[in-house]
């Protein structure tokens, strides 16, 4: 055995220390910088003028625009638009002039232009269609979509000059062996197979003779990304060039011209997900990753002639936007130079760029063209409309609106939570009441998007605090995984409580007037809080609750929805530490669910629920609901006859908002609400089935 003198086990000891140390000191200088930068930002939104307070419908309108897509050649947008009962397709130069409504009426959802830009291939749920562009005829459909053998459009094929791509699924129930095939199928309906497999394909990619170079398949219920390699008449043989395990992810983006590499977002040998290269020797070089070090890259602009990545766009926690070259960095900065501030997606065209800006503070999104060439900006859609059961609705005054807040907070245990906070306007934060907002999920996010509920409570003067609690996705694969599935009265929820009580301690939000509110797992973290944390939480709101979170995810892990294409439910569940198989996961969550706790609810709750809800059965909202009633708890339960897990109906979801607005004015002292209809009042006549004390007057 060697040995070292004691002084040298000392000195690394005092050396550890020592930097031990500084490093916490570093953090502690860093978070004071935030804290110091988060309550100048809070300052600045309080101290505008006191917003009007709007009318409840115009949160809940929505933009008449579906989507733009730019041509490849950068001379064309084509935008999706509700025009009352109909959908009408748009086309507009990005050099200028007037719109022109080709279309009034559609059944297309999306859309894609061809590569030649003569096609716009329209998806529709039934069917793809292929509407002339040039003046050239022959407009049809060319593919059947959904049906027995599932259907599904890819997009179009990025090699050849007027085609689309499409992915074919066994039958769900089939004596057959179960085949999966990619096909093209060119503007005249013509098709032709990509590629034929045993198993799920997911994602291909091409070389610029339109040859298959590369493909994604599952392989038990992982990712395998294979390339094609050799000159057969089969185009070559497939070998595999990386696994993606364990949730990693991997997303083929496209193939080089040579078909010799390829571009990925994937997480591969990193903790993020980045823009990567996969190399000839099956090796990946990072091409971007976020310079912030804090989230997932959420989208790729191509280069619209070589298919190389071009610019990198961040959602997570601010927006932002990263150009690949240097070409493309001077623009970038030059198009996030023009909108500060404001969640920017760009499309890379020939001659024009589209720019789409969206903003917490507007709903849908505004067009602009932007010309590389000149550096010239042009507005090609700012007011596309919005509408309230099938009219057109008054736009929300964005200055009455409030900023979304992106900041970070250490929970307890030391983790670093993201998260925002609206502040009111014209109103002392110290003094707001405080509502945390849930996201539902668990494995989803808020973003830098506008939220109907978070924008009505802060217009009623609420701060409203939206925590990416641990488990929230687009912040890295381990933080993603953090939660360990701690989902019940747990790490997860204390992320929720740490975050309102780290507000309230700067000064943003009254702690003494707090409440919680969600829908799905928002929902259940609602019943969570009242339950276990009532000291904290003096009301609470949960849309389509889950009153049993073990309960609901062994019912819902036999479904066929999955989180990653090909990927059964239960197998993610398990891989994020909430197998629905594990009896010791389902009694530790059924142990700490609102349902087994009943007894200890003592804060007034609003329910809301689907009678026809295909995830949180509307058997279990009844039965909890019952449970606190007979236990005379302080409940009220709104129940929507025909409603899903997603609640659409105009008039429950005014509904829900006036209820929702009634209660938190009652209990907390935010905004009384606007006095409901005569139709609004019949229709929460009928649907709520009990009435808690805030509603028998």
């Amino acid at each position: 055995m060697i040995g070292f003198p004691e002084w040298i086990g000392r000195g690394v000891l005092a050396l550890a220390m020592a930097l031990g140390t500084a490093s916490a000191t570093h953090a502690a200088q860093r978070d004071l910088l935030d804290v110091q930068a988060l309550r100048a930002e809070v300052a600045n939104e309080s101290a505008l003028p006191k917003a009007r307070q709007l009318p409840r419908t115009a949160f809940l309108a929505s933009s008449d625009l579906t989507g733009a897509w730019l041509s490849p050649d950068g001379r064309r947008v084509a935008w999706l638009r509700e025009e009352g009962r109909n959908r009408a397709l748009w086309v507009a130069s990005m050099q200028g002039g007037k719109p022109v409504r080709l279309l009034p009426n559609t059944e297309a959802t999306s859309l894609a232009w061809s590569r030649d830009g003569r096609w716009v291939f329209l998806e529709s749920p039934r069917q793809v269609f292929a509407l002339a562009m040039a003046g050239q005829g022959g407009s049809r459909a060319i593919a059947k979509l959904g049906g027995r053998w599932p259907r599904e459009m890819l997009g179009a094929d990025p090699a050849f000059p007027a085609a689309v791509l499409v992915r074919e699924s066994p039958p769900v129930v089939s004596r057959l062996p179960k085949r999966w095939r990619v096909l093209r199928i060119d503007a005249q309906g013509r098709e032709t197979l990509v590629r034929e497999d045993a198993k799920q394909l997911v994602d291909v990619a091409f070389d610029a003779r339109g040859r298959l170079a590369f493909f994604t398949r599952v392989e038990n219920a992982q990712y395998a990304v294979y390339r094609m390699r050799g000159d057969t008449p089969m185009h070559g043989k497939p070998e595999r060039a990386m696994r993606c395990v364990d949730l990693q992810r991997c997303v083929l983006i496209a193939a080089s011209a040579d078909g010799s590499t390829a571009t990925l977002l994937t997480d591969v040998g990193a903790n993020f997900r980045r823009v990567a290269r996969l190399n000839a020797d099956d090796t990946l070089t990072t091409l971007h990753t976020d310079p912030r070090g804090e989230a997932d890259v959420q989208d790729v602009a191509l280069d619209p002639l070589t298919h190389a990545p071009t610019i990198a766009g961040y959602r997570s926690t601010i927006a932002a936007n990263h150009g690949l070259t240097p070409d493309a960095q001077r623009h970038v900065a030059r198009i996030e130079a023009r909108w500060p501030d404001r969640n920017l997606r760009i499309d890379v065209g020939a001659t024009h760029w589209l720019v789409h800006e969206r903003a917490p503070t507007m709903k849908g999104e505004r067009l602009h063209a932007y010309d590389p060439a000149t550096g010239a900006f042009r507005d090609v859609l700012v007011d596309a409309g919005t509408r309230w059961r099938g009219k057109p609705a008054p736009a929300l005054d964005q200055a009455a609106l409030s900023r979304k807040i992106p900041f970070a907070y250490r929970a307890t245990d030391g983790l670093p939570i993201h998260g925002y906070v609206l502040v009111p306007h014209g109103v002392d934060p110290a003094r707001a009441p405080l509502i945390a907002h849930v996201h539902g999920g668990p494995f989803s996010r808020f973003g830098p998007e506008f939220s109907s509920v978070s924008q009505m409570l802060a217009n009623r003067g609420y701060v409203v605090f939206e925590p990416n609690f641990r488990g929230s996705t687009g912040f890295g694969r381990a933080f993603m995984r953090a939660g360990k599935g701690d989902f019940g009265n747990g790490r997860v929820q204390q992320d929720i409580v740490d975050g309102v009580r780290f507000l309230a301690a700067q000064g943003i939000g009254d702690a003494n007037k707090a409440g919680i509110v969600g829908a799905s797992f928002g929902g259940y973290s609602t019943l969570i809080g009242l339950t276990f944390q009532p000291d904290l939480f003096r009301v609470g709101i949960a849309a389509v609750p889950p009153a049993d979170f073990g309960w609901v995810l062994r019912w819902y892990s036999q479904s066929v929805d999955q989180m990653a294409p090909g990927i059964p439910m239960s197998t993610s569940m398990r891989l994020l530490d909430l197998d629905p198989a594990d009896p010791k996961v389902i009694e530790r969550l059924r142990v700490q669910s609102p349902i087994a706790n009943a007894d200890r609810m003592t804060r007034p709750l609003l329910l809301l629920a689907g009678a026809e809800d295909e995830r949180v059965p509307i058997r279990s909202v009844l039965h909890y609901a019952a449970a606190l009633q007979v236990r005379n708890k302080d409940v009220t339960l709104l129940v929507d006859p025909d409603a899903r897990h997603s609640v659409s109906d105009p008039r429950t979801r005014e509904a829900y908002l006036y209820l929702v607005e009634r209660l938190l004015h009652r209990r907390l002292g935010g905004g009384a609400p606007e006095a409901p209809s005569a139709g609004l009042k019949a229709a929460i006549e009928k649907d709520l089935l009990l009435r808690g004390s805030d509603f028998r007057d």
